[in-house]
């Protein structure tokens, strides 16, 4: 397999920037996830590797190979959009065998790879069906059977989930993720599904506005996010971000002071103000005041079946923070927050950066 490098690559469509000086390197044989809202680029990037779309300025490698003007059928790779743009006069076995009987593939080694991928793709006994005779989940299968018999270095998929229910989601994220196990290709997959990015990549490359914003393991995007953006756009609730202050030593939230310790923060140089991000599961509710508590009254509760949610608003501040199913809270009630300080994260006022992970 192969690795994929990025080099100072833009694409602009007429003054419109898209991907902005993007430098990145997908490891040969790994799960990539390229996340982002709608319109960051990250479509546009696949597209790019595919051979789909034009480099504007910037340079692509796959390994040491120089890629610009290399035709998009001559880089071996394997694609799958979200529309699966299957044959409709061919059945289920023609779709998958396609494209190696038109690149001369031996007969016996075109059967094994097919069974290979039907059985993997639980397709077994639909060979003989038509597009028109699958469910969505079907069809989008097939695709992924068609795009993973050609064997190639680079495995390319464009949110080929995102037309299923919630149930196929999760049942396709596995078979992907056994797809990949058969050769290992250089798996690139676009989604903008936050559950699909952390549970499908080694590692995942976040975008906004064109821009790559981080790129890590799941449990370090989670845990330590480069930027404010990170920290909002992943998780379910996402983090909270609070405005805080250093006062004589001590860090304190509007009114309540909540620690005495500001050596907790790292790179702390003289700021005082700041934004601390906290998850809500690291968000503790008491129904007393005790110094480092902060007050405030629930104003929504979401059940999300194994927890709850509670939306709590101080003076200033909505905060959401998770609790056990079978804590008794109603709303409206006056409740006391307390934070895990060794959980938080913070953040420059101005760049919004994490200062653990500032140079």
């Amino acid at each position: 397999m192969k690795e994929i490098r990025f080099e100072n690559i833009s694409k602009n469509y007429g003054e419109t920037k898209i991907v902005k000086n993007l430098n990145l390197t997908i490891k040969a044989g790994e799960r990539l996830v390229l996340l982002g809202p709608s319109g960051c680029g990250k479509s546009t990037t696949l597209r790019m590797i595919a051979g789909l779309e034009e480099i504007t300025s910037g340079n692509m490698f796959f390994d040491k190979e120089k890629i610009n003007h290399v035709e998009a059928g001559d880089r071996n790779i394997a694609m799958v959009f979200q529309n699966y743009a299957l044959y409709p006069h061919l059945n289920v076995w023609d779709n998958i065998t396609f494209g190696l009987k038109m690149n001369g593939i031996k007969k016996h080694e075109i059967q094994k790879r097919t069974l290979e991928v039907i059985k993997i793709l639980n397709l077994e006994g639909l060979e003989k069906r038509y597009p028109r005779e699958l469910s969505g989940g079907q069809r989008q299968r097939v695709a992924l059977g068609r795009a993973a018999v050609k064997n190639s270095h680079f495995f390319l998929l464009d949110e080929p989930l995102s037309n299923l229910d919630v149930q196929l989601r999760n049942s396709s994220r596995e078979e992907l993720i056994k797809l990949h196990e058969i050769n290992r290709p250089t798996f690139v997959y676009v989604t903008h599904d936050q559950i699909e990015a952390m549970t499908i990549g080694h590692r995942i490359a976040i975008l906004n506005k064109g821009t790559l914003q981080q790129i890590d393991t799941p449990e370090e995007v989670y845990n330590n996010p480069e930027n404010i953006f990170v920290a909002k756009f992943i998780g379910t609730p996402p983090m909270n971000i609070i405005k805080i202050k250093i006062i004589n030593e001590a860090i304190y939230m509007e009114r309540y002071f909540i620690n005495e310790n500001k050596n907790l923060i790292p790179n702390l140089n003289n700021r005082t103000s700041l934004f601390l991000g906290i998850r809500p599961e690291h968000i503790s509710v008491h129904d007393k005041y005790l110094p480092g508590r902060i007050k405030g009254e629930v104003t929504r509760i979401e059940n999300y079946g194994n927890q709850k949610c509670i939306s709590v608003t101080t003076e200033n501040e909505i905060i959401k923070a998770s609790i056990k199913n079978d804590q008794i809270i109603k709303k409206h009630q006056e409740i006391y927050l307390e934070f895990n300080m060794e959980k938080c994260s913070y953040f420059d006022s101005k760049t919004e950066k994490n200062l653990k992970l500032e140079g």
